[in-house]
């Protein structure tokens, strides 16, 4: 394609959802109104989005894929030329799949509320703050500039705020200002390592620093481990890496099911994103040395977070489902910064590719809970498994057989999507890059080999629990003496809606095609991980 077309259809990403932020809080044309104002507002949100979502796919259709290594539909305009900032945009293998993936999750996000809007007040707000999220989740993963960068990073927290605080559950309140204050105050410590690099190199391009014979040969080693150091922090909390993690579940439990859906497949990734775009290449010397903590903490993470699931999943735990998920979010971004720690181009490709993989499947289990909610009035694991839970395979077969499909493939098995990101990562882990502790590392990939095995634990024990869980037995026949109670027949549970199947099924799709095609994903990713980790060349 023109370079001159992607570069429009690149920036149009970014601009589009900013635009329809601002149409949404305006009155609907007479024409457009619809049934009436709440209706026409949330059809301007699938509108904007569907539109997002294609010229996503047109920038993606129209990607030199035999060149995917390369920086394309780039943009560089002077911004605030005293300070060197510039509007750089671009992408390549490594961040094009996280564009079209926050473009089709924002998109399903959307048509869900049309349906299925959340509780809460004006609607109008409600889709003005999905669109800007979308505009801030894509804008970080298309500059190329470490301060724009920061501000699209930020940008995110203000709408996933009120979205929590608004339209969540019981103790929203407290879970959006956990939220709030976790990633601000992580945020507050990356801003001071993005200054110390532009600082001390000369430049916030982040093209430039990536390169070994550029401003980056200016940074020392011990500013490249303070820089490491502050910028991890800020990742870190938005990854989120234990022990870091604490406002992942509070958040989760307590967001609406969009929110969630958002949260757990778009934010979670620009922490890591930003591991593989900024610390590896930039600061590779300080990140070689902290690379074993890291390694160490993702792995303790994958086994925590397992543990903290099977802890929930238990009889009489009252454990609730949303929160196990949230904790399952932490084993798998573990995973995550397990093959990023590992320095080399099998473990960030694993990476990369599990990244993408957690934000299908698990995207795909919080819709699933979150309707759960809708139809039995709670996500209880002890009252969905009761005599009158769920018993999902006998009620709602096709559901039932869905949220098993999507615990399967959460636990990592061959053939869907999650199998190959964990696979990689350990193999990675198996053969560190050269310099980091071989021993060490065979450590942790033994850890993240018993996570899968607890992970498959848990997941299998809420299939059976939810699933299969028992129905009231039939009356006796003929009369009942008046002592005998009579058994409470079991709430109606209803099958996939219509609109559940067009938001549910391309994630199920995706997830299949991933892990049965896995080269369409890593033919993108392994050109562009080898230039970066090879210092541009």
């Amino acid at each position: 394609m023109n370079p001159t077309a992607l570069q429009l259809l690149l920036a149009a990403l970014v601009v589009l959802p900013l635009l329809g932020a601002v149409g949404a809080l305006l009155p609907a044309p007479p024409g457009l109104r619809g049934r009436g104002p709440d209706q026409a507002v949330l059809r301007h949100g699938v509108t904007v989005t569907g539109a997002v979502l294609a010229v996503a796919i047109a920038l993606a259709a129209g990607f030199d894929h035999g060149h995917p290594g390369r920086m394309q539909a780039t943009t560089d305009i002077s911004w605030i030329p005293a300070l060197g900032i510039r509007i750089h945009l671009g992408v390549d293998g490594i961040s094009l799949p996280l564009v079209v993936l926050t473009a089709l999750l924002t998109f399903l996000c959307a048509l869900y509320s049309y349906f299925r809007m959340p509780t809460g007040p004006s609607p109008k707000a409600f889709v003005a703050l999905l669109l800007l999220l979308e505009a801030g989740t894509l804008a970080t993963f298309a500059v190329l500039d470490l301060v724009l960068f920061f501000l699209a990073f930020e940008t995110v927290l203000i709408p996933m705020y009120f979205l929590i605080a608004r339209w969540g559950g019981a103790q929203r309140q407290a879970a959006a200002w956990k939220f709030i204050l976790y990633t601000v105050l992580g945020s507050v410590v990356m801003l001071l390592g993005l200054l110390l690099i532009g600082v001390k190199s000369g430049t916030f391009d982040m093209v430039a620093l990536a390169t070994d014979n550029g401003p980056k040969a200016q940074l020392s080693h011990t500013v490249q481990l303070i820089a490491v150091l502050a910028v991890g922090i800020g990742l870190a909390v938005k990854t989120p890496l234990w022990p870091l993690h604490s406002w992942l579940p509070d958040a989760h439990t307590a967001a609406p099911t969009v929110g969630s859906v958002l949260l757990a497949g778009v934010l979670l990734k620009m922490g890591t994103y930003g591991f593989v775009r900024i610390a590896l290449p930039i600061t590779p010397d300080g990140m070689h040395t902290f690379a074993p903590y890291l390694g160490a903490f993702a792995a303790v993470g994958i086994v925590y977070g397992s543990l903290a699931c099977l802890a929930l999943v238990r009889k009489g735990a009252k454990g609730d489902l949303k929160r196990l998920i949230a904790y399952s979010s932490v084993g798998h971004m573990g995973f995550v910064l397990l093959g990023i720690a590992t320095m080399t181009p099998t473990g960030v490709n694993g990476a990369l590719f599990a990244n993408i993989a957690h934000g299908l499947i698990t995207g795909l289990l919080f819709f699933l809970v979150g309707a759960l909610k809708d139809r039995c009035g709670s996500t209880d694991l002890d009252r969905l498994a009761g005599r009158t839970g769920a018993a999902l395979y006998g009620r709602a077969p096709r559901f039932g057989g869905l949220l098993a499909f999507s615990a399967v493939a959460s636990l990592g098995i061959p053939g869907l999507a999650g199998f190959w990101g964990e696979m990689l990562a350990m193999f990675g882990a198996f053969r560190p890059a050269a310099g980091l502790s071989r021993p060490a590392f065979l450590t942790f990939m033994v850890l993240a080999g018993l996570g899968t095995l607890l992970t498959a634990a848990y997941l299998l024990l809420v299939v059976r629990r939810v699933c299969m869980g028992g129905t009231p037995a039939a009356a006796p026949a003929g009369p009942a003496p008046d002592s005998a109670p009579v058994p409470a027949p079991a709430p109606a549970v209803a099958d996939i809606a219509g609109y559940e199947y067009a938001a549910w099924t391309p994630l199920a799709v995706l997830t299949v095609l991933a892990g049965l095609w896995p080269a369409a994903l890593l033919g993108l990713t392994d050109p562009a991980v080898q230039q970066l980790l090879g210092g541009g060349k």
